[in-house]
């Protein structure tokens, strides 16, 4: 069982920044994929941005040159650093991580976690 642990939310201005944290603990295989989706009111939870355990990563078409993921994975950590936010932006955060039992002769285990969601409010 893995444990994501989200930081980081609350309320900024229009034009403000702010950077999410998600620390996974507990028994970890290899995490191969972590990810930020997110969730507005009325509205279906939708991916923000993943980051692939070669480093690779997939943005949003509605966050792309204003949000950047990254990952430590020395400190099995995964952030998101907002910038220019805007009002439609508002949503609950949802850290998500794909961890990943390698077996040999044998088809891998994969084990999805979430976090319980850090609320991210844009208003003036």
């Amino acid at each position: 069982q893995v444990h994501l642990l989200e930081s980081g939310g609350g309320l900024v201005q229009p034009g403000g920044s702010l950077r999410l944290s998600c620390v996974a603990s507990g028994n970890i295989f290899n995490i191969q994929t972590m990810a930020w989706y997110r969730q507005a009111p009325g509205n279906e939870r939708e991916m923000v941005a993943r980051i692939y355990s070669g480093g690779g990563t997939m943005i949003a078409d509605a966050v792309k040159g204003r949000f950047i993921i990254s990952r430590d994975d020395d400190l099995n950590t995964v952030y998101l650093q907002m910038n220019d936010l805007k009002p439609e932006d508002t949503a609950v955060y949802y850290c998500n991580v794909i961890d990943t039992r390698f077996r040999p002769s044998a088809a891998p285990n994969e084990y999805d976690y979430w976090g319980q969601g850090t609320q991210v409010t844009v208003s003036s």
